[in-house]
């Protein structure tokens, strides 16, 4: 087991600023914002290439990342949302982490599009530093994103393994 120094002492504005240096050296990723503001930041935005991000192959002109931690009282661990947003497609798709739907679990995947829920899915629950988990959530993000299944209209996800 590795212990990651410091995870107690993160306040919502250090880790954000955290996320915000991350992203900004992320590929793909461009004008890298804090909403509402640097000094009252509750979410990290950035614009995305989405053929940097994903692959050459990709067919979508713009995308985001919204991304939020947030530390509710009487929880031991952060809550997150980390979306992906194509606005062009009216579409979404977010690993979350709380206690929005109690029987997927502590964590899952979300699919929305119209700004309508249409598919979710538990996904694995990180126990780790909110960086890490960032991490592996980016990098688990283009797999999938690439594997929504779009036919006559309708999305949905795979049976998601994470």
């Amino acid at each position: 087991m590795i212990f990651l120094a410091g995870r107690d002492r993160y306040t919502q504005r250090t880790l954000l600023r955290d996320v915000h240096d991350r992203l900004t050296s992320q590929a793909g990723c461009e004008d890298v914002r804090y909403r509402p503001s640097r000094r009252r930041p509750r979410h990290v935005i950035a614009d995305v290439d989405p053929t940097t991000f994903l692959s050459d192959s990709y067919d979508a002109a713009t995308a985001r990342l919204e991304i939020r931690f947030w530390y509710p009282a009487g929880v031991d661990h952060e809550y997150y949302r980390i979306n992906w947003v194509e606005p062009d497609r009216n579409l979404m798709l977010g690993f979350h982490q709380d206690a929005d739907h109690p029987d997927l679990g502590p964590c899952h995947i979300q699919l929305n599009h119209e700004d309508t829920p249409v598919d979710r899915d538990s996904a694995s629950f990180l126990d780790a530093h909110p960086l890490a988990v960032l991490d592996d959530r980016l990098q688990q993000l283009p797999a999938a994103v690439e594997a929504i299944s779009w036919e006559n209209g309708s999305l949905s996800l795979p049976t998601w393994p994470v």
